[in-house]
């Protein structure tokens, strides 16, 4: 088996934040490589009829309080305080998306996240604000004017489009979903599961 994991991120996703650092810790443990799938999450809601839990689970008793404090327990077990709820909560993130999508063309995908992450999930950057997004993406590394221009094309746009119907296609309706070959997992909580298949070789 090729050790690669395959993972779909959108960065609004509370949860994309709260795996990363968690799962790169297993993948490197297990000498496995990572794959980042751009996706647009509203999109992949539209394709199939799912919905933020806080909003699809919010007139059901308790549900909502129990899945925070399932959260925090997280966020306490792999040390991740830093974490903050972004303050413009649930915010557009295509742009974001649209700029992955183009350093994932480069091979840098992954590059990319690590070096927004920390800047949206942890300090709040100003997603309304290009100049702010722009410093955060220059600061990570990269060419800011070349990933905005490459994000207002045709081909980056329709390439999102197309990245997040092939997952729906192959099951995923959420983040964090992960592949490992054909094997799917779904949520934070399954890294015990990929790492006993890792472990397998």
């Amino acid at each position: 088996m090729t050790k690669r994991v395959e993972l779909v991120f959108d960065f609004v996703s509370p949860n994309a934040y709260l795996i990363w650092w968690p799962l790169r810790e297993l993948l490197d443990r297990h000498e496995a490589g990572l794959e980042v799938i751009p996706v647009f999450l509203g999109g992949m809601h539209k394709l199939t009829g799912n919905a933020p839990p806080m909003i699809r689970d919010a007139e059901v008793k308790g549900k909502n309080a129990y899945a925070m404090l399932e959260m925090n327990r997280f966020i306490r077990k792999h040390g991740l305080t830093r974490w903050r709820m972004h303050p413009q909560f649930p915010f557009n993130s295509i742009l974001l998306q649209r700029m992955l999508f183009a350093a994932n063309e480069d091979g840098r995908g992954v590059q990319f996240v690590e070096g927004l992450l920390r800047p949206i999930w942890e300090e709040g950057l100003d997603i309304s604000s290009p100049e702010a997004v722009g410093a955060a993406v220059t600061a990570a590394g990269f060419d800011a004017a070349d990933l905005f221009e490459r994000a207002q094309s045709d081909a980056v746009k329709q390439g999102l489009i197309a990245s997040t119907e092939n997952v729906v296609a192959r099951g995923a309706f959420g983040i964090p979903t992960m592949w490992i070959g054909d094997e799917m997992f779904f949520g934070k909580e399954r890294l015990g599961q990929i790492e006993e298949l890792l472990a397998q070789g």
